[in-house]
């Protein structure tokens, strides 16, 4: 019944691909993010920032102050619809991205993640875990859990290895233990000496069992291992790092009222800031990924955002391949390889 469900939905949604301005060729990346408007749309870019296809998400945008609002496994991609308390899927064929599923959530989705054969949405309330199959995405939950704070700061969540990390920007980092399928169970507990000042946990980025998170207000970012916070490191002349992405040793961070990426040199339980302004921006970064040796950053509010993209060295020194502006405030970011 499951099954037959989910194709009756792709055949009402099988003509929403609208091709915006160039053909998408099958083993090219793409960058991607959300319009975030009333009628969100899936947004997709060339990596020097050619807008190549719009795709309704069949939701409604308006989220903000959150990170991975986007999130890719495969040819799969999820998207949050805040406004309307949804999580669209979309797969991504020869021709572009195609809409597959729009299911509802248990709290308005801000930032969703895969991991462990499943797709994991963050709401201003609750984390919850959905089963990932051939065929899709279970519309059902296996597992909800209500956040610590749960006053609707969450930011993002993030997956370790058995176990989620979630920062809520009400000065809470919290982890949520995994299921032997992999599934959400108990309940969300604080990590272990987090620091007196802390104010604000925002973006975070996860490797093994390690969590880079940002602590935007207090201009640090610690290192989470174990659930608990082990290093804490300033971010010097640049205020508020918001959002991080790695790449091998590297970790960049977009500091929002600073407007900048800042490079940071990681390894063991070390945080070494290597150059404070690496890359300038356009306006106040909301989302940053890494992949392909690519880094795309979203900066803006309003009526007008950016993407900007920048291919990265070996040396983790970045180059701009090119600027979008997208007339809104656009909402996550992820880059997607081709075949």
């Amino acid at each position: 019944m499951k099954i037959l469900s989910y194709l009756s939905a792709l055949a009402l949604l099988s003509g929403t691909v609208l091709t915006a301005t160039a053909e998408i060729r099958g083993g090219q990346t793409l960058v991607v993010t959300a319009s975030n408007t009333t009628t969100n749309r899936l947004l997709a870019y060339d990596t020097s920032g050619h807008l190549l296809q719009t795709v309704a998400t069949g939701g409604e945008g308006g989220v903000s102050g959150n990170a991975g609002g986007i999130a890719t496994r495969g040819d799969r991609l999820a998207l949050v619809n805040f406004g309307s308390k949804s999580v669209s899927l979309f797969r991504r064929y020869e021709e572009g991205f195609r809409l597959t599923q729009v299911i509802s959530t248990a709290s308005a989705p801000e930032s969703v993640a895969f991991g462990h054969g499943h797709l994991y949405i963050l709401g201003t309330t609750k984390v919850e875990s959905h089963r990932v199959f051939d065929w899709g995405v279970d519309s059902g939950p296996d597992g909800i859990v209500p956040l610590v704070v749960a006053d609707g700061s969450a930011a993002q969540v993030g997956v370790l290895e058995t176990q989620l990390i979630i920062t809520e920007k009400s000065n809470a980092i919290e982890t949520v233990h995994l299921d032997e399928e992999g599934g959400v169970e108990g309940t969300a507990t604080l990590v272990k000496d987090i620091p007196a000042n802390v104010n604000a946990p925002f973006g975070l980025v996860t490797r093994d069992n390690d969590a880079y998170v940002t602590i935007a207000h207090a201009n640090e970012i610690s290192l989470v291992r174990n659930a608990t916070v082990d290093t804490v490191t300033g971010s010097g002349t640049q205020h508020a790092p918001c959002w991080v992405a790695l790449d091998g040793p590297f970790l960049f961070s977009s500091n929002s009222p600073s407007m900048s990426i800042s490079r940071y040199l990681v390894y063991g339980t070390k945080i070494i800031q290597q150059v404070a302004v690496a890359a300038t921006l356009n306006g106040a970064p909301t989302d940053i990924a890494h992949r392909e040796g690519l880094v795309a950053v979203i900066d803006g509010a309003g009526t007008v955002s950016h993407l900007s993209v920048f291919s990265v060295d070996g040396d983790g020194i970045l180059s701009l391949n090119g600027v979008a502006t997208i007339p809104s405030a656009a909402n996550g970011v992820a880059i997607v390889p081709g075949e």
